[in-house]
């Protein structure tokens, strides 16, 4: 090996670094382009889409790019002809660097199994309530692993550095009073941190529930440590503090199951005959495919001076096929009503001689 170096001496110091550095990056990328043909696979009709191969490609491809040269330029720096002085910085520099591309490494890994736990848990289907329960728990455990490789990271970096040891250190003892001025300090954070964690293992809400936050109907589209996003119906975002649904009232609507009843109310004279309206109501039913056939029911449920309220109860498997279904309920009945009985829509009656007569002039 010695023989083999000795017939180098004639380049210059920065050429030979300049060449083995060129060397470590090519041995890195090709290390890396072997791997990635080792995984890569034809994609197949009959196959789904999702395949942990793809996964580990897209999420680890880039996290290796950096990584590999890395490593292999640290293999090659005893090798390097650089300055004494210069060499315990550019050491630990690739160490700081190989800490941090392995960190990314690292976060990559934890992507790749959250990818397979979503393909596994799909909650693209009716009944998801167990899917969207180990949804929301695997994302706080991913946010909570990304996070704890972070600060591990940091840590690793800090105490590469013995000036820093002694910092922390001299730090050390005033931990105790440190310690209650942050707690004070970061209250609010802390306490929503907390929340986080409760809302992740109880469960009051989770991914793609169906909530009615402050007068606002929509899905829980992302849940953090630190706050929730609603999904509302006309496509807007409600953001709200995680600690809000610790501390505040909210409607559920997905909490056991997806079922749910919907009402139609009707507001009809008295004239009106009761048994075709409930036969119409039943065949509307019947032939829509958003009812679930568990719940017809229609009642008179408050009568005034001037119109009786006919209610329509009807169940649908979820929340959006229920909203559908009134709809379609409501405007069959209101067509068949104005088809069939026009003269008990809603009227203002006037008797003979509750006014009197104009006085001629």
């Amino acid at each position: 090996m010695d023989e083999f170096l000795s017939k180098f001496d004639h380049f210059p110091a920065i050429v030979w670094d300049l060449i083995l550095i060129g060397v470590a990056i090519a041995i890195g990328l090709i290390v890396k382009f072997l791997l990635s043909l080792l995984l890569r696979k034809k994609p197949s009709a009959n196959k789904p889409h999702f395949s942990i191969s793809h996964s580990i490609l897209i999420r680890l491809g880039k996290p290796f790019s950096y990584l590999l040269p890395l490593l292999a330029l640290n293999f090659l720096l005893p090798l390097m002809k650089m300055s004494p002085r210069v060499y315990p910085g550019v050491d630990r520099a690739v160490g700081i660097l190989l800490t941090v591309s392995f960190s990314y490494v690292l976060i990559g890994v934890v992507k790749v199994f959250e990818d397979y736990a979503f393909h596994t848990f799909d909650i693209n289907k009716a009944d998801n309530l167990r899917e969207r329960k180990i949804r929301t728990q695997l994302q706080f455990i991913r946010q909570l692993a990304i996070g704890l490789i972070i600060i591990l990271a940091a840590c690793i970096i800090l105490l590469s550095f013995n000036n820093l040891r002694k910092l922390g250190a001299s730090l050390l003892a005033g931990v105790g009073v440190g310690g209650i001025i942050i707690g004070f300090a970061a209250q609010k954070s802390l306490s929503n941190l907390l929340a986080g964690f409760q809302i992740a293992f109880t469960q009051p809400l989770r991914i793609d529930d169906v909530l009615v936050v402050e007068g606002e109907w929509g899905r829980v589209e992302e849940i953090t440590l630190t706050y929730v996003v609603l999904n509302i119906w006309d496509q807007r975002r409600l953001i709200l503090p995680i600690n809000y649904f610790i501390e505040k009232p909210f409607q559920n609507w997905t909490r056991n199951t997806a079922d749910i009843l919907g009402t139609v109310f009707l507001y009809l004279d008295y004239t009106i005959p009761l048994e075709p309206l409930r036969k119409e109501f039943t065949r509307l039913l019947e032939n829509n495919p958003l009812w679930d056939k568990r719940v017809s029911v229609m009642q008179i449920t408050n009568a005034s001076e001037k119109t009786i309220e006919v209610r329509a109860l009807m169940s649908a498997s979820s929340s959006g096929n229920a909203f559908d279904l009134r709809c379609d309920v409501r405007e069959g009945l209101i067509k068949f009503v104005q088809a069939n009985y026009p003269d008990s829509l809603p009227l203002v009656r006037i008797s003979p001689g509750q006014y009197p007569a104009a006085s001629a002039t």
